[in-house]
């Protein structure tokens, strides 16, 4: 991999974090309070990510400072108010945002703008709570519902979304879902890009007794710009924690996913997921096996989740590929201590094989590692690497990540 460049940019971001994080600190931040009247809530994040891909003669370098600045308002008698901007500001244009049109370089999609990222209203009462107006949704673990917070600019989405629980273990939501705004930012060149409008219904049911949890959903999505997106998916999710101590912990899920509305298609696919863990000394293990169908003209596909989490951090696969995908891993995470600064420590390794679920190819390998640390009362960094090594899927690529992460909240 070539040696970083830009590094003025990249120190001066760095410096204007770290005098910001320290001047939080010094300035002895009172603790937020749930009935805070106004409360300022801030993140700026400072990233460089470097790609390494072999389809391209060039590396793409992205320097950049992701700030939002939000007001959040406790209007009383359970209302309640939240208005937040995010602005991106890139050191460099050595890579393919999809917003700047450097097409020679390997896309990174964190472009450099400003957008109205989240204003809505709620209510919640005992039981029952309503959120009208543009918010983050995530539901379970993003694999169908998420933010995509990894990248600078985060998903958000126009909606209604609702929360009743009719008892302490039961939680019912419904969302409808407006209008997606999505990652690649206001200025994509791609209008689809931008956002899509949506006429989507999504219902989850949840059912919490000690450790294990079950989760039955409907996800209804109709995609108005795009009709091939449009589709039904109905499942079952079944997840346990490990005990306090450790032990076996596991996640077992099926769906099954059909065209709907306005698509012209006609295909119906299967989506498994099995994953058992043991957790011991600090140190959990994983095991597992995701499943995304396809048929060779059509596959499952989940345009609305938190990608970047799933089948490996180079996202070579945020489509899934026509006849389907089989993602076998491994994975383990923990801190590098149980007691002090080790603790804080926290790191990941995982290994990804990769084969279609229609045929024989050996899509590829992936290996994921990362390192996470304190730094400042709200300050972290983060180093992450993410390998991937082609076989019958795309070209090899490498990808870096060095990041800082400053957040807080202050009542006004």
């Amino acid at each position: 991999m070539r040696a970083l460049h830009h590094g003025r940019g990249y120190r001066l971001g760095l410096s204007l974090c770290a005098a910001l994080a320290a001047s939080s600190a010094a300035s002895a931040q009172s603790a937020p309070t749930p009935d805070a009247p106004l409360q300022l809530e801030w993140n700026a994040r400072l990233r460089h990510e470097q790609v390494d891909d072999d389809a391209y003669s060039r590396t793409a370098m992205a320097d950049t400072l992701r700030v939002r600045l939000g007001l959040r308002a406790n209007l009383g008698n359970g209302w309640s108010a939240f208005v937040e901007g995010a602005g991106v500001a890139s050191a460099n244009d050595h890579y393919n945002s999809g917003a700047n049109g450097q097409t020679q370089y390997p896309t990174i999609t964190d472009p450099h703008g400003g957008e109205l990222n989240q204003a809505w209203v709620g209510w919640l009462g005992d039981s029952f709570g309503a959120r009208l107006g543009r918010q983050e949704i995530v539901l379970d673990n993003q694999r169908w519902i998420g933010n995509s917070g990894w990248r600078q600019f985060e998903q958000t989405f126009d909606a209604l979304s609702t929360q009743w629980r009719p008892a302490t273990d039961w939680t019912v939501r419904y969302d409808w879902l407006e209008r997606v705004n999505r990652v690649a930012g206001p200025d994509a060149l791609n209008p689809l890009a931008q956002q899509r409008l949506l006429n989507t219904h999504l219902l989850n049911t949840a059912w919490t007794h000690g450790e294990q949890q079950w989760v039955g959903y409907a996800y209804l999505h109709k995609d108005k710009d795009v009709a091939t997106a449009s589709t039904a998916t109905y499942g079952l999710r079944w997840t346990g924690k490990p005990a306090p101590d450790g032990g076996f912990s596991w996640a077992l899920e099926g769906a099954r996913q059909y065209d709907y509305a306005n698509n012209p298609q006609n295909f119906a696919h299967s989506y498994w997921l099995l994953e058992p863990a043991w957790t011991q000394f600090g140190v959990t293990g994983k095991l597992g096996w995701e499943h995304l169908g396809g048929d060779g003209r059509t596959a499952l596909q989940t345009p609305l989740a938190t990608l970047h989490a799933f089948n490996g951090w180079d996202d070579q696969f945020l489509v899934t590929p026509v006849n389907g995908l089989q993602d076998y891993y491994v994975a383990f995470n923990g801190n590098l201590g149980s007691h002090g600064l080790a603790s804080k420590f926290g790191w990941i390794v995982s290994y990804h094989d990769y084969h279609a679920d229609r045929g024989s190819a050996h899509y590829g390998s992936e290996w994921n590692a990362s390192l996470s640390f304190p730094l400042l009362p709200g300050l972290t960094g983060l180093v992450k690497l993410a390998d991937y090594r082609a076989d019958n899927f795309s070209r090899d690529s490498t990808k870096l990540w060095l990041q800082l992460e400053w957040q807080g909240k202050q009542p006004l």
